[in-house]
Parts: structure tokens; sequence; C-alpha cells
């Protein structure tokens, strides 16, 4: 159930705003990747470009991603999958919400639980606990200098622990950024199918890619 409807609007780009950031795939992993795709005429992942561009430093960037939300901890993966897409959906950021609706979909096993959070918490089917939760994402990411004791308080309340908020509100942090730096680099996204397959590694496999042998 991705957009069918215009959730918000597309930006119409294929390619990303900046050429020269394209046409440098460099020699690393992404690189690899990128140009493995190119050649096989592969529908790939435009947010590659922008690692394979930066990656004297943007490998750790992945392993960050990796350890906010594959870390094991009191809050399931399939949860820190549907707060970066619902940080994203909050934000506007097609690419981002796409793929990380497609993950979250395939760790929770159920699509429409994901897309009526997204759209519409309060009456989504989602739990009183994760609806807190989400609550509370939503504040971080639109109102941070108005976070107060008062709402971590709220959530522990409904029942997380600290190390769950902890591990929320960094998933919630680190796709504020990635919003932006895709949107504003206009990473576009792909389409619903690879969307899916993407969600499935995302899901099963995370989010490190191997050392360039």
């Amino acid at each position: 159930m991705p957009f069918a409807t215009p959730d918000f609007p597309q930006a119409g780009n294929q390619e990303l705003f900046l050429p020269g950031v394209s046409a440098a795939t460099g020699n690393g992993i992404y690189g690899d990747l990128i140009e493995t795709a190119r050649r096989n005429g592969t529908e790939y992942s435009k947010i590659w470009d922008l690692f394979a561009f930066g990656e004297s430093f943007t490998p750790h960037l992945a392993r960050f991603t990796e350890g906010a939300i594959r870390t094991p901890a009191s809050i399931s993966v399939a949860m820190r999958e549907l707060i970066a897409a619902f940080t994203s959906y909050q934000n506007q950021c097609r690419f981002c919400t796409q793929a990380h609706a497609a993950a979250a979909s395939e760790l929770f096993g159920n699509e429409e639980l994901v897309w009526s959070a997204l759209r519409n918490l309060e009456t989504s089917t989602l739990g009183a606990k994760e609806k807190a939760l989400l609550r509370f994402v939503a504040k971080v990411t639109k109102q941070a200098a108005g976070i107060s004791p008062a709402d971590v308080a709220t959530v522990r309340a409904a029942g997380w622990d600290d190390e769950a908020i902890y591990y929320a509100i960094t998933v919630c942090a680190l796709f504020n950024f990635y919003n932006r730096w895709i949107s504003a680099t206009g990473v576009p996204e792909m389409s619903a199918e690879a969307h899916r397959l993407q969600g499935q590694k995302l899901a099963g496999h995370g989010y490190l890619r191997g050392e360039k042998k």
C-alpha cells in the first residue's frame, strides 16, 4: 500500500539535483554497487550515490544506522523501522517513507497496519503503547525544543523503558537528518516493487555492505 493517493507532492525528478555527485561514484563498495546495477540495467537506490560520493566517511553513517535500528534492545527492530518511516512521513520524505514502511511491513508482517499508522495514527489499529511512543516521536520531529521531562514520563508510563526511549529518540533524530539529506539532494523514490524488494533486504540483512575485496 505505497502512495496510492498523493499523500504529499512528488518532486518528479529521476536523478539527483547534483549531477556532479551522481557522476563521482568512486571505487569503494557503493561505487561498485552502482556500477554493477548500471551494467545490469537494474534499478537501484540513488542514496547509494550520496554514500559513494563521500565514501571516506559515509560507511560510518551506515554503521550508525545499523546500530540505531538493529542493536538488540527492549524496543523491536520492527518498531524502530516504523519510527524511521513515521518520522519520514512527518517530514514528507517520500523516499525514506517508502523504504522504511516496506521494511517495517516485512517485520510486522502487516502492511496495512504500517500504512494506517503513518496516515492516521489515532485511528490505526496500532496498540496504545506504540501510539504513545509515536506521538512522542512526532513531537521530537516537530517541536524538539519543547520536549520536557513530562513528555518522557508519559512515554515511560505507557510501558517503555529508558533504553527503548533512547533508541526511539536516536532513530527519530537520525531520520530527521536522512530526510533532509535525501530531500535536498533530490534522491528520487524507486518503483513500488523496488522498494518492496529493498524492504525485504533491510528487514533481513540490515544496513551494512560488505567491504571492498
